[in-house]
């Protein structure tokens, strides 16, 4: 306000002095004029001083100048008023720096008078002396982020930095906002509060007008006129370096990195498991100041912060992780693939529509409505099951894929901030987390499980003499689990990244898409397995590849083992035992572990991933079982066990079971050392047990020899697991890291299990699921329905009307019994596979001959 009102009392004194000085005055002229003008009204001035004479002497004078003074101050009171209401809204429509003004809308009017003027100017004053040591003093408390440190920063960042500065001294608001946003140091170190996200929204939302910089320190000898400054929000990386071997001190740092659950280091990827090790930093600087800037100035900070002490600090700041809120519109690319989708749901509703309105009258075409809503969602969650469906595999299938979905998401739940991470490490240190730690042993189920179903098919159309199409059959396992596949990379690599923002949605979302605009073609190849976890696109489907290069050797090893019994049962034995013999010598030889133990390196986790979990030579022993499992469902059904060979078998699987599940409990203790032998012994032999298990309920349950347990596997509400499943394993681990990404502030840890049992999280799943099930995996099948649907091919018989079979495992004198095709269910992620056999009568040999 004064740098206004300066000039009228300038005015006001000019105005004085000349009229004393021009005007001559003496007590003898008065006349009466009108004595109550004054300045402000069209009157005559001579007038009022006429009339101020009226008296001579001494008390003429000093009427006169009591009048003038009147008249004076009554000239600036009037001139105040005039300009007030403009003055008073501009001055309220400044950004404030301290309160929100509720009356910026409604206009006064300030009828000023030079006292009141003299006193808003005194709480003026004031005011700024008391912002000015409120300001100096939360300076103090925590200094300021300077990034133009940097010897090496631009000059544009230089001048943000000094306009920052100056902001901070003049208290206002967006400076102070940016200087609030930057992570600070807090209490409850000791108990692993280290990571400081700062606050990522408030960091964002910072925006200052331009101004004008004048010429300085970065060397511009002319004005510049510098652009707006916007908040930049860098999440940086720092890991303590300790050289010195001092007890205390690495005691010390074992409480600050919560006794380390994961040990990690800078060149380990960040996006598919979590830098555990390192500190988080969240900081807020100007748009202008690139990462280099940000990384020397903390890596200074934290140099002159422990000189001295023995402690170094290494830091790094990766440029996919400084933010800046910047609406860019979308790319080609994106935009055909929003239209895509788009497109997909047009055809949904539209077939949605064709169905309703045609149901009532006549039978709607099957092409029509392969992506009817109606149509898809009564299968989904249909519960009727073909006479000859394997029952208990559904319920399996829950279990595994729920252990399984726990695991991943303990592992998801290292990625967000806790303020008592040690603590949380001391709870999660403990034999019972093995529930947790053994994930790679609940997808070997899954692997039983395909080689199981694929032999069940086959050997029941060999044995019925069924024709060959394997070509088509390799097609229709294609349009299976492709469009859902590629609908999900399209949806994670372009859609995803639009959806949302926070400190680390750039590396667990922004570097998966990444990765996938590159690679995308490796998983649609199903090759992505063997270029690494480091470079893979959704390094969850590594499953996908697993799977589907052994399902495409599958019909050799069922082929020998259908014309050659026994060297065919000898061959898949043998390549079972070279496969444990493999995974045995690779752990030992490269220092592996399938074993999350506690303090695991992230290295060896990925170099587990590459050498051994993703490859499927190591990996074929359990689905070989499998191809054994299906063959013996065919041959021996209906066999007969006695009660003592019952029980038998319950205490081997059971005993199997609690082997491979419990016997490594000890290596989640939190003073574990890892051990080559105890990781080269469980990754040799613990899928083997644990899948013999679940082999034997399936085998004795088909049978007819059934218990409770059994019985609630084959819960017929399991099968919409089971159409669900797929689903489930691809859209998991995107719901994880989407809430990872947005996750903004510290969380506290309080029980495992009120953090792996995040009902919205699994609400979200389900849903994702049942939308990727519906809009692309029912729809598909149908279609592959109408393509390959034709007439089932007669059984070829012998002269005396029975199905001819060669095939003997055994010596056993008991001829095994002999099923019809059937055809498994359709919502099996492995599809059943036709051979076609040629017989002759009169005993001779039987020849496969394939399409």
């Amino acid at each position: 306000m004064r740098p206004k009102i300066a000039p009228y009392f300038m005015g006001a004194h000019l105005s004085l002095l000349l009229v004393l000085l021009t005007l001559n005055i003496n007590s003898n002229t008065a006349e009466t004029a009108n004595p109550t003008c004054s300045l402000k009204d069209n009157c005559n001035l001579n007038d009022n001083f006429l009339s101020a004479t009226g008296e001579t002497g001494e008390k003429a004078a000093s009427k006169l100048e009591n009048k003038i003074a009147s008249i004076f101050e009554d000239k600036v009171n009037y001139s105040l008023k005039l300009f007030a209401d403009e003055d008073v809204i501009e001055y309220n429509a400044l950004e404030s720096n301290l309160t929100e003004r509720a009356h910026l809308a409604t206009p006064t009017t300030a009828n000023f008078t030079l006292r009141q003027l003299q006193d808003a100017a005194d709480v003026e004053e004031d005011e700024r002396v008391y912002l000015y040591n409120i300001g100096r003093r939360f300076i103090s408390v925590a200094t300021p982020f300077d990034a133009a440190r940097n010897p090496n920063a631009s000059p544009k960042c230089r001048r943000q930095m000094r306009r920052f500065l100056e902001g901070l001294n003049n208290f206002d608001f967006w400076a102070l906002k940016m200087h609030d946003a930057t992570g600070k140091i807090t209490s409850g170190i000791l108990n692993g509060n280290i990571n400081q996200p700062g606050d990522f929204d408030q960091c964002l939302s910072i925006s200052s007008a331009a101004g004008a910089t004048a010429a300085g320190d970065d060397g511009d000898d002319d004005d510049e006129a510098d652009d707006g400054i916007k908040g930049q929000y860098c999440l940086a990386y720092a890991q303590p370096v300790l050289p010195h071997k001092s007890k205390r001190l690495r005691a010390l740092f074992k409480l600050i990195q919560s006794h380390g659950p994961f040990k990690s280091e800078f060149n380990d990827p960040g996006h598919r498991v979590p830098r555990y090790s390192l500190i988080n930093w969240g900081i807020c600087v100007p748009d202008a100041c690139s990462y280099q800037d940000v990384e020397y100035t903390v890596k200074e900070y934290l140099s002159n912060l422990t000189s001295s002490t023995g402690i170094t600090f290494q830091v790094r700041v990766e440029p996919k992780l400084c933010q800046v809120r910047d609406n860019k519109p979308w790319d080609r690319n994106t935009t055909w693939v929003v239209r895509f989708f788009l497109i997909i749901l047009s055809i949904t509703v539209l077939s949605t529509i064709y169905e309703r309105c045609t149901k009532a009258h006549q039978k709607p075409n099957e092409w029509f409505t392969a992506f009817s809503l109606d149509k898809n969602l009564r299968w989904l969650f249909s519960t009727s099951s073909s006479p000859n469906d394997i029952e208990a595999v559904h319920g399996i299938r829950f279990l595994n894929a729920v252990m399984l979905l726990f695991s991943h998401k303990s592992m998801a739940m290292f990625f967000n901030p806790y303020n008592n991470r040690t603590e949380m490490s001391e709870s999660l240190g403990r034999p019972w987390t093995v529930i947790g730690r053994a994930a790679s042993l609940y997808t070997d189920p899954f692997l039983l499980f395909s080689g199981m179903l694929t032999a069940y098919s086959l050997f029941g159309r060999l044995f019925k003499g069924q024709p060959v199409r394997l070509r088509n059959e390799y097609v229709s396992r294609l349009m299976r689990i492709v469009p859902p596949l590629a609908a999900l990379i399209l949806f994670c690599t372009f859609v995803l990244p639009l959806w949302g923002s926070g400190p680390q949605w750039n590396l667990v979302v922004g570097h998966h898409a990444d990765i996938c605009k590159r690679n995308w073609w490796r998983n649609l190849l199903f090759i992505h397995n063997y270029f690494g976890f480091s470079e893979m696109c959704l390094t969850h489907t590594h499953h996908l590849g697993i799977d589907t290069e052994l399902f495409a050797v599958a019909p050799i090893m069922i082929l020998s083992l259908w014309k050659w019994p026994r060297k065919g049962l000898f061959i898949l034995l043998l390549l079972g035992a070279i496969g444990t013999a493999a995974r045995y010598y690779t752990t030992v030889v490269n220092q592996l572990s399938n074993y999350i133990y506690f303090g695991t390196n992230i290295q060896r986790l990925f170099r587990t991933a590459d050498y051994m979990y993703s490859f499927p030579p190591h990996r074929s022993t359990v689905y070989i079982m499998g191809i054994l499992l299906g063959y013996c469902l065919r041959k021996y059904r209906g066999i007969q066990l006695s009660k003592t060979q019952l029980r038998l078998g319950w205490v081997v699987a059971t005993a199997c079971v609690l082997i491979s599940l419990l016997g490594p409990a000890p290596m989640g203790d939190i003073n574990y050392q890892y051990n080559t032998t105890h990781a080269a012994i469980y990754a040799a032999f613990a899928p083997i047990a644990w899948c013999i298990f679940f082999a034997w309920i399936v085998f004795v349950s088909h049978n007819g020899y059934k218990n409770k347990f059994t019985d609630m596997l084959s819960w017929k509400g399991f099968q919409v697991s089971t159409k669900l499943s797929y689903a489930i394993y691809l859209t998991q681990f995107p719901v994880f890291f989407f809430n990872v990404g947005r996750r903004r502030h510290i969380q506290h840890y309080y029980n495992f299990v009120s953090i792996i049992l995040d009902t919205n999280e699994f609400i979200c799943i389900f849903l994702a699921s049942v939308a990727l099930t519906i809009f692309f995996d029912a729809p598909f099948q149908n279609i592959k329905k109408l393509i390959f649907k034709r007439a089932p091919a007669p059984s070829k018989k012998l002269e005396n009307g029975d199905v001819k079979a060669s095939t003997e495992i055994s010596s056993d004198s008991k001829k095994p019994q002999l099923l019809e095709a059937s055809s498994t269910s359709e919502s099996n992620l492995t599809t059943s596979t036709a051979l076609t056999e040629s017989t002759a009568s009169n005993g001779k040999v039987v020849h496969a001959h394939i399409d």
